[in-house]
């Protein structure tokens, strides 16, 4: 595939921002200013303040002497990059590699390889972004080529057309000035002082002599724009590899157009895992709409499946979450975590009880997006011995213990996060509990057994044993209680209770 890239160029970013949010100064000349070695000055200019002379890097009292009525407004450090990043991020619906300009840090860059036949064409392309852009307020020029540098050359000085065809950029930056190639200005100056004033008047000097006149900077840049050495674009969002894109003719408003879209892009989705040998665990549907807001679901699997039918009905799930408002117009589905998918081996009875049913890991999934994955666990045994540690969350369904659970003893079944403090009145020094008091309920002991005692695991902390008793009071209720410590002396003790048994 043929690479791509539009540079999109910010004409007056601060500017056109502070009139976005303050219609009101149109009709004023202003500024953005900040202080430089005592100084303040001029970072940014606004139309009517270009039109009266003032310019970017001219100090602020200069200024107000050209222009009568200029407004100065303070600068904040790092303003421009936020603007770009909340810009790229918006531009995401055109491309899934997004980047800031970092040289004059006054655009993006976009790869769109593969891109602009999803809005008819490079022309139609260029023509949405500018249009959506310029509906927003910011004044904007966007160029296409096959190198980044060649866009951002075209974007800022190209004087014919924006859209440079495949293979046509070195012979339109041949009339371009050497600030085209974004190089430092020393080394303008020099080409200036040597009458170069276009690119068509050094390109084709022998290497070793540019190196040596302006430095090997000099020769990166121009490689770059050329396209013989490769720029790395840093995308304010790293690509999934599984992803699915799905630009809409019209907006998207109704449930049924939403379910369509879905489905369209869980088909190809599942069609790459499945030819992979990979299972979606995490999947995110991100909507854009036309009013410049973003709306976004997630589900989550227990286990790595690529069953459209499946997929389709845990996102069905989430519709009603999805505020489409006046249009979604384009659908991002992403698969962020994938697993491999164990191919099931053939059998002549195929019923499986138990986690290994397709079935019941299909049922858990769409009870978690009723009611939310956080109310699902599944515990695996863990080489500890005490209660606390003995247990560890599993990351899901199909995941193997790497150690059986220890029948020798009986361990209730449900067990408290944080052993609940009782009162108890026991015979000394060994005896189970007469009665014990548990959030105000009196429970009578009839049945007890113990004590077990368990010692701490001295390696990772210091404390008292325990010995614990199984119980079970009049009303039928069994219970895992212990004592901390020892009776008599000076040593103090404690009961708590730690469970509930089936």
């Amino acid at each position: 595939m043929q690479r791509r890239f539009v540079s999109i160029w910010f004409r007056q970013l601060l500017a056109d921002w502070q009139l976005i949010h303050r219609p009101e100064l149109a009709e004023v000349p202003f500024v953005f200013a900040a202080p430089d070695h005592g100084r303040m000055m001029i970072n940014a200019v606004s139309p009517l303040a270009a039109i009266s002379g003032v310019e970017s890097g001219m100090r602020a009292a200069d200024a107000k002497a050209i222009c009568p009525g200029l407004e100065v407004l303070d600068d904040k450090p790092g303003r421009p990059r936020n603007l770009l990043r909340g810009l790229g991020e918006w531009c995401v619906r055109y491309s899934p590699i997004v980047a800031i300009d970092e040289f004059g840090m006054d655009g993006l860059l976009l790869d769109v390889s593969g891109c602009a036949h999803l809005w008819g064409g490079e022309r139609g392309y260029l023509k949405e972004i500018v249009s959506r852009l310029k509906g927003k307020g910011y004044t904007v020029r966007v160029a296409i080529a096959d190198t980044p540098g060649a866009a951002w050359a075209i974007s800022r000085f190209g004087k014919v057309t924006p859209l440079i065809p495949i293979g046509g950029h070195p012979e339109a930056l041949l009339d371009l000035v050497p600030e085209a190639l974004r190089l430092e200005r020393p080394v303008l100056a020099k080409l200036r002082k040597l009458g170069f004033y276009h690119i068509k008047s050094f390109i084709s000097m022998p290497r070793s002599v540019l190196r040596r006149r302006f430095g090997e900077d000099f020769l990166l840049r121009l490689a770059q724009a050329l396209g013989t050495e490769d720029e790395i674009l840093i995308p304010l969002q790293v690509p999934v590899p599984f992803q699915e894109r799905l630009p809409c003719l019209e907006p998207i408003k109704t449930r049924t157009g939403i379910e369509i879209a879905i489905t369209r892009m869980l088909e190809n989705l599942c069609k790459r895992m499945q030819s992979e040998g990979k299972g979606l665990r995490t999947g995110v549907l991100t909507g854009y709409r036309i009013d410049g807001k973003v709306v976004q679901v997630t589900i989550g699997t227990n286990g790595a499946t690529h069953s459209i039918s499946h997929l389709f009905k845990l996102f069905q799930l989430k519709i009603d979450q999805i505020r489409p408002a006046l249009g979604i117009e384009l659908f991002v589905l992403d698969a962020p975590k994938v697993d491999d998918v164990e191919v099931p081996q053939e059998q002549m009875w195929t019923a499986k009880p138990g986690l290994d049913d397709q079935s019941l890991i299909r049922l858990l999934d769409r009870v978690a997006g009723k009611v939310g994955s956080e109310v699902i666990h599944r515990y695996l045994p863990a080489k500890r011995y005490w209660p606390e540690r003995a247990v560890l969350q599993a990351r899901s369904v199909t995941e193997k213990p790497a150690s059986n659970w220890r029948a020798e003893k009986p361990r209730p079944t449900e067990l408290l996060k944080r052993p609940d403090p009782i009162e108890v009145m026991a015979l000394i020094p060994d005896h189970p509990p007469k009665f014990f008091i548990y959030k105000g309920v009196r429970h009578q002991v009839i049945k007890a057994d113990g004590p077990e005692r368990i010692e701490r695991e001295w390696w990772l902390d210091t404390g008292e044993h325990r010995d614990y008793y199984q119980v079970e009071d009049d009303q039928g209720g069994r219970y895992w209680l212990f004592r901390s410590g020892h009776y008599g002396g000076e040593q103090q003790y404690q009961w708590f209770i730690h469970g509930f048994f089936a």
